[in-house]
């Protein structure tokens, strides 16, 4: 499924990849439209539906992502609100030794995501997801969702990584199927990123596993790359 004996660096999701997605699921879908209707004093299901129709409207661009835009367009504090249910977020099951073996073995582990800066310093402090990777970087920081293939070129400038040499980790096929457009050599899916959720159906061109324990013997057998 992973040939990790031709790689040397691993791009990795956080959302859904290394963390469980439902923190950003019932963030989106219950606990948002919940305080939005509260503070407005609005019927609770006819906001839900209304803010979920608006957010879906923006599915695949940065706005859709982008802590900023829905706090100035809904006149509310999206990061205070996301640190209200700040305990519901967690590791993805198998997640720790899964980053433990990539570091062991010696690969470049680098996060990839396309959450806004401010929710991501809430989950770095609530996970220290920062301390098990070599880098982290917002697709914010270059204006670009991780979807737009100009996304990984302008990657390139800011990480040093041979795209032959590379597996791309997601939960999201558009982003898998984008990193394949731009010359990523590999690419692995992740089936169960939200574990309150049933798993995703398999995408005919691109692997899929539900959980990291599918691979982690096959890296932990990877001999380390040899010193410079």
């Amino acid at each position: 499924m992973v040939d990790w004996s031709s790689l040397d660096t691993v791009f990795l999701d956080m959302d859904g990849t290394l963390l469980d997605l439902h923190f950003d699921s019932h963030f989106w879908l219950e606990h948002l439209p919940k305080r939005y209707a509260e503070q407005f004093d609005l019927h609770p299901q006819e906001t839900k539906d209304q803010l979920i129709s608006m957010i879906m409207a923006e599915r695949g661009t940065l706005n859709w992502y982008c802590t900023d835009y829905w706090s100035e367009r809904l006149s509310v504090d999206i990061t205070r609100l996301k640190a209200e249910v700040g305990d519901r977020i967690g590791y993805r099951p198998h997640a720790h030794d899964f980053l433990r073996s990539l570091r062991t073995a010696g690969l470049h582990s680098v996060i990839v995501t396309n959450c806004h800066p401010d929710p991501l310093a809430l989950k770095l402090q609530r996970t220290g997801l920062d301390q098990h990777v070599d880098m982290i970087i917002s697709s914010h920081e270059l204006g670009k969702p991780k979807e737009d293939r100009g996304f990984w070129r302008d990657l390139s400038q800011r990480v040093n990584y041979q795209r032959e040499r590379t597996l791309m980790v997601d939960d999201s096929f558009p982003v898998l199927e984008s990193a394949q457009e731009a010359g990523i050599s590999q690419c692995l899916a992740i089936l169960s990123p939200d574990s309150t959720q049933t798993a995703n159906p398999h995408h005919p061109d691109i692997p899929g596993i539900c959980h990291f324990d599918e691979i982690l013997p096959s890296l932990q057998s990877r001999r380390p790359l040899p010193s410079a």
